[in-house]
């Protein structure tokens, strides 16, 4: 597994959605299911998926949102029901195949640690899907200072 530090500009216009975090594995699959089928409706959109998500910061935390979307290349008002989201952040990222997402992310969390990187629980987790021949790949972005 490769690991590295980057700051990545992301535009994307989306579904926001919420619930119990511990059914986001449920939740957000089926909310992109919606976003794909009325993707024709945002403009210049680059054909690549992508989630943000609410860290959990404790225990207690039980609650959170998501953003499902596609990337964009420019700032754009988006469809009726959908909303554009702008972020700038500094990261730290691993990419995977998305059967091994929650190893992946359990990884990049420990490689950070190690680094002396401290997460930034005010900022979106971010998720990019990228279709492979075999299985598809996600990149995953931890928010860091």
């Amino acid at each position: 597994m490769n690991f590295e530090v980057c700051r990545r500009n992301f535009k994307a216009v989306g579904f926001k959605g919420r619930g119990a975090f511990e059914h986001f594995s449920e939740e957000v699959p089926a909310l992109a299911k919606q976003l794909l089928a009325r993707a024709g409706e945002i403009e210049s959109h680059l054909h690549i998926e992508i989630a943000f998500f609410e860290p959990k910061r404790e225990g207690a935390h039980h609650i959170g949102h998501y953003i499902v979307g596609l990337l964009v290349r420019n700032s754009i008002s988006p469809p009726m029901g959908m909303e554009f989201i702008e972020i700038d952040q500094k990261y730290v990222t691993a990419t995977g195949k998305i059967s091994t997402i929650s190893s992946l992310h359990s990884n990049l969390m420990q490689w950070a640690n190690e680094q002396g990187h401290k997460r930034n629980l005010e900022s979106y987790i971010v998720e990019t899907y990228h279709p492979m021949d075999d299985e598809e790949e996600v990149q995953i972005y931890l928010p860091i200072y």
